[in-house]
């Protein structure tokens, strides 16, 4: 079976990107899920609820070390097969968590899940452009990626629901079974690709060195960085500015990501540079408009919308641009890199923005997020010829035209 029979009269293969797109919620909600029950684990466990927290840091400790080397040990194994056994892997993580009632056995269990998570996202962007072609590779990577949305809007806050409800036992019990029962989905709808036999394989380090790598890294590095200073501490900064509902913010933010999704899936495939670039400027005048109207609550509601829209498909954006770059064929190894760069973003912007915290208050958060947005669309905008073109290089023409065939039209193996 060949890609071409899968997307016939232009339709993408919905059945299976729902599937990845499912798996990346499910990753998601296993690493978040804890953060919201802090006050239920920490007596069943015996420590603390700052010690439960650690099992947020201890799952995106392990995804940033793992997303690199596992990537490189698997990359010559089936790419389904190594699916399915990521997810086996969250369903045996979520199952221990939800039996022990050790610490220890707790965190490793985190570990076991967060490795598993490194592998994920190191091919999950990767495995939706083999399965269409390149005229319709954005939006397959945004269909996967609202997962990630879907996860954040509606899933941890249906997750901590749950919990309460049932016990936070039952919560990682069900996450168990769904992984589970998504490793059937997977088998079923998800087209399974070769791995790379040893003398076609890219070493990573000349992956890395590829024109237009290092710009999109850049890019992923600073916007994560300067958004986790910000969104780390909205609590506090929701307080200074009168409004003392944080965890409404949040939601606010959560559900117009939803529409940043949507609206990217539109604009990707032929509009992938002036989108990200206008993303990337709304966001850089959001951080301007909170830093200078900091006191006003109704300013901030809706400056938090339209942050949470135009947030919400940069990964996309970032994501395609990276598989256009790196090739379908590399893009696991591409992905893996920005996985690592993506967690080392997270945590130097928690880090910085706790310190401008400490040093500053929270009217200096803004300011603190600018200069790092700044530099993402400043990369961006130089970026023109290989990053971010104005033709993605995709869809251009090629004199090698056939080989270009062979690699973003891979046989499907069944």
């Amino acid at each position: 079976m060949t890609l071409s029979s899968q997307v016939k009269g232009g339709r993408l293969p919905w059945s299976g990107l729902l599937a990845l797109s499912c798996a990346a919620f499910t990753a998601v909600l296993t690493e978040l899920l804890p953060a919201g029950l802090l006050p239920a684990m920490a007596p069943a466990l015996g420590v603390a609820e700052s010690r439960i927290g650690f099992l947020v840091t201890a799952y995106a400790a392990a995804s940033f070390a793992a997303a690199v080397p596992v990537t490189a040990v698997l990359r010559g194994l089936p790419r389904r097969a190594v699916l399915c056994g990521t997810l086996l892997g969250f369903a045996a993580g979520n199952a221990l968590v939800a039996l022990s009632s050790s610490y220890p056995l707790t965190v490793a269990a985190r570990l076991l899940a967060g490795s598993m998570g490194g592998t994920l996202w190191a091919m999950l962007a990767g495995y939706a452009a083999r399965m269409v072609p390149a005229e319709r590779r954005g939006r397959a990577i945004a269909v996967v990626l609202a997962g990630i949305t879907l996860a954040l809007a509606l899933g941890v806050p249906a997750g901590t629901a749950l919990a309460g409800a049932v016990g936070w036992r039952a919560a990682f019990g069900t996450l168990a079974v769904l992984a589970v029962l998504l490793v059937g989905w997977v088998r079923l709808r998800v087209p399974g690709f070769p791995g790379e036999p040893p003398h076609a394989r890219v070493p990573l380090l000349r992956v890395a060195v590829r024109p237009g790598i290092r710009p999109v890294l850049c890019v992923t590095l600073f916007l994560l960085l300067g958004h986790q200073v910000m969104y780390t501490y909205m609590a506090p900064f929701a307080v200074r500015a009168g409004y003392g509902r944080p965890g409404v913010l949040l939601g606010v933010f959560g559900t117009a990501t939803v529409a940043g999704i949507w609206l990217t899936g539109v604009l990707v495939d032929r509009w992938l540079r002036p989108a990200l670039l206008g993303a990337l400027a709304v966001i850089a005048a959001v951080l301007t408009v909170l830093g200078l109207g900091a006191g006003l609550p109704a300013l901030l509601v809706g400056a938090v919308a339209v942050w949470g829209v135009a947030f919400g498909g940069a990964p996309t954006l970032i994501q395609t641009a990276l598989v256009d770059v790196s090739g379908p064929a590399d893009a696991d190894v591409a992905t893996s890199l920005q996985t690592t760069v993506y967690n080392a973003g997270i945590a130097a912007g928690s880090l910085t923005g706790g310190l401008a915290l400490d040093a500053a208050g929270a009217g200096a958060l803004p300011w603190t997020a600018l200069p790092p947005v700044l530099v993402a669309l400043a990369t961006v905008a130089a970026g023109h010829r290989y990053a971010f073109p104005a033709r993605r290089h995709a869809l251009a023409p090629r004199a090698e035209a056939p080989v270009a065939a062979a690699v973003d039209r891979p046989e499907v193996v069944r």
